[in-house]
């Protein structure tokens, strides 16, 4: 391996001295230490008939079972489509693998489209959006009535808003490089579990840059919320719109929902995480006990309480472990520590087909690295409440050249914080770089820097030009881009042999294993319910 120079600044900012000191000492070690981490999509999309409205069939056989299928699940709605790939070492093998489902998805539609936008298309009311079905297993079951509470505690029009998941993991030859360097000498586990938290404390710091640079809905249909009064401006007769907004899916009518406002999840350790998520599940919700659990013989939620599971608390980044067949997430976590963190706060990108580019997943590689060799102070009241004023602002205001960012109790713009950040990252950038033998990295961050400079380049200003250029609404523009897309994936080069017959297989196979699952249940529902909430 040969060495690297210390890291040289090109011009003074406000830099952390321990970030600099802990990147110049990865730069003068091993190269490539930084390339290679996995990097894996989830992206969601909503079926909707040829006029643009809601799918109302259920999900279509030909692409296997939602309920174990690897590749292609539904979320919420039977509507809501949720395409995963695995995870890999490089950008352009994650985006060929999602542009491959999605046309190996396409070409089983019959005649419907997916959405291409975060927020939905023409929406029915409530009652009218088709839960998610998964069989009559416990565990299918279980999942269709985790999200029938969903729909009471929050509404079924929330949970219609689709996004893209972003799942990444460091090099495993990173680790004990790193370790040397901050000279930790505890076991691997838990150093790797503490440096993640450190990771997703400075995510929620200074994730309102994710929100400027890459959200893409400041628009929305008026049916979404139709009952409800918003407060927002008409672009036109069937569009609300922030003039100066970024990401309406993470602004507080989206995923920032100020019914979680009273759960707090501590990032302090681990351990604190996952006894604050247990006891969220634990604590009962007056709201909640008014809706009821079981009635009439139906279940309407999994419990009254103010979580029903771990995956119910809305975050824009989660600590992450794969978790073994029937085992809960926080149990997964205790016996083996982090593995991978999960960044929720992207929106679907209406100008790319597959709804996200290599660029953006470069991007936040190099920043989530940043995030991890950042200092971390723990989050006291204070800064989780700047963390939290700062998203909702920039999800609503972000381009807004009056708007102001809190940072440690006074106000900057957000152009200077981000220059100061894009500067650290832009070292990242060099040393993945290093490691890849490109400047793809390099020119992510440069990309990024050009954005921060001009608002109007941002993907929320553009699509906000579009619509005012085109003189329609928001989903009669977005249902013209949804036609571009069917016809973009229809027109490229077939899926290869051995693609199309992994897909195909994986379909055959997900729907034998539900099978097996249904015939396997010995037990009774609430039995199954009983036995989850009780194991550790």
């Amino acid at each position: 391996m040969r060495k690297r120079p210390m890291r040289r600044l090109t011009k003074k900012v406000d830099l952390s001295k321990g970030f600099d000191k802990r990147l110049n000492a990865l730069a003068s070690g091993e190269s490539g230490v930084l390339a290679g981490g996995r990097k894996g999509i989830e992206k969601e999309s909503l079926r909707l008939d040829m006029d643009g409205y809601l799918s109302q069939a259920p999900h279509p056989a030909s692409l296997g079972s939602a309920l174990t299928s690897r590749f292609i699940t539904t979320d919420f709605s039977e509507a809501l489509l949720e395409f995963v790939t695995p995870a890999f070492e490089s950008t352009w093998e994650t985006l060929r693998f999602l542009c491959d489902i999605h046309q190996f998805a396409y070409a089983r539609l019959d005649n419907e489209l997916l959405w291409v936008a975060s927020m939905p298309c023409r929406i029915p009311p409530d009652a009218d959006i088709p839960l998610a079905r998964y069989g009559t297993s416990n565990v299918g079951q279980m999942k269709t009535v985790y999200r029938r509470g969903l729909g009471h505690r929050y509404g079924r029009h929330m949970q219609t808003i689709a996004g893209v998941h972003f799942n990444y993991s460091l090099p495993e030859f990173f680790w004990p490089h790193y370790r040397e360097i901050v000279g930790d000498n505890r076991n691997e586990d838990n150093f790797r579990s503490d440096q993640y938290l450190g990771l997703v404390r400075n995510f929620r710091r200074f994730g309102w840059l994710v929100l400027y640079l890459f959200g893409a809905s400041p628009a929305m249909c008026k049916s979404f919320g139709s009952e409800s009064d918003l407060h927002m401006p008409s672009l036109s007769k069937d569009t609300w719109y922030e003039p100066f907004g970024t990401s309406l899916r993470m602004s507080d009518l989206g995923y920032s929902n100020k019914n979680q406002s009273r759960i707090n999840i501590s990032l302090s350790s681990l351990d604190d995480y996952i006894r604050d998520l247990r006891s969220a599940m634990k604590t009962p919700e007056p709201g909640y006990e008014k809706i009821g659990v079981k009635i009439d013989g139906k279940y309407r939620q999994l419990s009254a309480n103010r979580l029903q599971i771990e995956n119910e608390y809305y975050s824009p980044i989660r600590p992450k472990r794969v978790a073994r067949s029937g085992e809960r997430p926080t149990a997964a976590l205790r016996r083996g520590g982090i593995e991978y963190v999960e960044i929720r706060s992207l929106d679907i990108n209406i100008s790319d087909p597959a709804g996200v580019n290599q660029n953006t997943m470069r991007f936040i590689e190099a920043f989530l690295i940043y995030c991890l060799l950042e200092d971390s102070a723990l989050l006291d009241d204070t800064s989780s409440s700047e963390c939290s004023h700062n998203q909702s602002a920039t999800a609503k205001h972000g381009r807004d050249p009056e708007f102001r960012l809190a940072r440690d109790g006074r106000e900057v713009t957000l152009a200077s914080w981000a220059h100061e950040i894009l500067h650290n990252v832009s070292g990242i950038a060099e040393l993945i770089d290093m490691g890849d033998g490109g400047e793809s990295y390099s020119q992510a961050v440069r990309m990024m820097r050009g954005l921060v400079d001009d608002p109007m380049a941002t993907p929320s200003a553009q699509l906000l030009e579009a619509l005012t250029a085109a003189q329609c609404s928001f989903f009669e523009y977005a249902l013209s881009v949804a036609l571009g897309h069917r016809n973009y994936f229809a027109s490229i080069a077939a899926l290869s042999d051995s693609r199309q017959r992994e897909f195909e297989q994986e379909a055959a196979r997900s729907i034998e294993e539900q099978k097996t699952i249904e015939a396997s249940d010995e037990i009774s529902f609430d039995e199954y319910l009983a036995n989850y909430f009780s194991s550790d």
